[in-house]
């Protein structure tokens, strides 16, 4: 069984060496290239969605609580690689990233934010309760901590039906804390349950530093402690956690049970738009932003040789038209009618007679 390593620092991850150009320079001409352009195009659009968010939060367009994944794009966009359509997911509040690597179109996700009828929760959940059954996209929750019964719940559900699949969960180091957590790393490595335990820890539970709220900071060693393989990932490095998504999937399938994958990343935004923000000291804000996960890649990729500036500009405008869109289509997606109030919350008449 794997076990932990490494400790927590308080400090960003060390700067990685580009990767070397896998064969011609062309980014379509590769396989490695053509993946490579696919990982950054998708932590674009998340990184753009995120901030045209802030745009139509500050202008009073969305409302509600707003947690923003600025910085994190390389954590779901890697474990997203890992996973397949019969898989399942379960988010917490900060669950836009993860909604758009997971495949849900940006319009559906846009018009949820709006609180409109073609959102992909009918507009009834917002930021904080993206959901989509069709792609077993389960939350979006707004309890910290919430998702991981549910996630068990899942992954228990496939097993007693003799699915071959697997339940990713992720959540904050925050969750960590809580009692669900050890609750279900404790079930799900009892009964050898296909959970992937994805804790995006960031330092921070909303104001609360790591050090301060973890006696021992180093997460995945204490994940190992319920027999269940553990590792620590440089969030920040799409490969780096697209290979352990993958190494940690692939056991998963073969019946190694439960994995715990403590991702090492960092929020460069508050913990809502409601927070000032005014914990973190400005210098380990900035360091951190040296090792933006987006610009990385893109860097990596023009040091390589694989990616030219006319290529990331088309890169961008592709996005920036496809946000666009979102935008316009929930701008003019139709309000809930108020005599739709019930629906969904008791039954039709109907329904009780029959």
């Amino acid at each position: 069984m794997a076990t932990a390593h490494g400790g927590t620092s308080a400090g960003p991850p060390k700067a990685k060496r580009p990767r070397r150009a896998h064969g011609p320079t062309t980014p379509s001409r590769t396989p490695a290239a053509t993946h490579d352009l696919d990982l950054l195009r998708q932590m674009l659009l998340i990184r753009r969605f995120e901030e045209r968010c802030v745009e139509l939060y500050s202008a009073a367009a969305i409302r509600g609580f707003v947690h923003l994944y600025i910085g994190e794009e390389a954590v779901a966009v890697g474990v997203h690689q890992a996973l397949d359509e019969r898989d399942a997911v379960v988010s917490t509040y900060r669950e836009h990233g993860h909604a758009l690597a997971r495949g849900i179109p940006p319009e559906a996700v846009m018009a949820e934010m709006y609180g409109k009828t073609t959102g992909c929760s009918h507009g009834r959940g917002g930021s904080m309760h993206l959901f989509d059954a069709d792609r077993r996209f389960y939350g979006g929750n707004a309890i910290v901590g919430g998702g991981l019964p549910l996630a068990a719940g899942l992954a228990l559900a496939d097993r007693l039906r003799g699915e071959s699949r697997v339940t990713c969960c992720f959540f904050g180091d925050g969750a960590f804390a809580e009692g669900e957590f050890h609750e279900t790393a404790n079930l799900a490595a009892l009964w050898g349950l296909p959970v992937l335990f994805v804790c995006e820890n960031n330092l921070y539970a909303m104001g609360t530093a790591l050090a301060r709220e973890h006696a021992q900071t180093d997460l995945a060693m204490r994940a190992a402690s319920y027999g269940m393989a553990a590792w620590a990932v440089d969030g920040m490095d799409v490969h780096a956690v697209e290979k352990a998504a993958r190494g940690a999937i692939e056991s998963m399938r073969a019946g190694s049970g439960p994995h715990f994958l403590e991702m090492r990343t960092y929020r460069f935004r508050a913990h809502s738009m409601y927070d000032p923000d005014r914990y973190r000291p400005k210098d380990e804000v900035e360091g951190w932003k040296r090792h933006d996960p987006v610009t990385g890649l893109a860097d990596g990729m023009r040091t390589a040789g694989v990616l030219d500036a006319a290529a990331l500009d088309d890169l961008e405008h592709q996005v920036s038209a496809e946000i666009d869109h979102a935008v316009r289509a929930a701008e003019q997606a139709p309000e809930e009618p108020a005599e739709d109030l019930l629906l969904h919350v008791t039954g039709r008449p109907e329904e009780a007679e029959a």
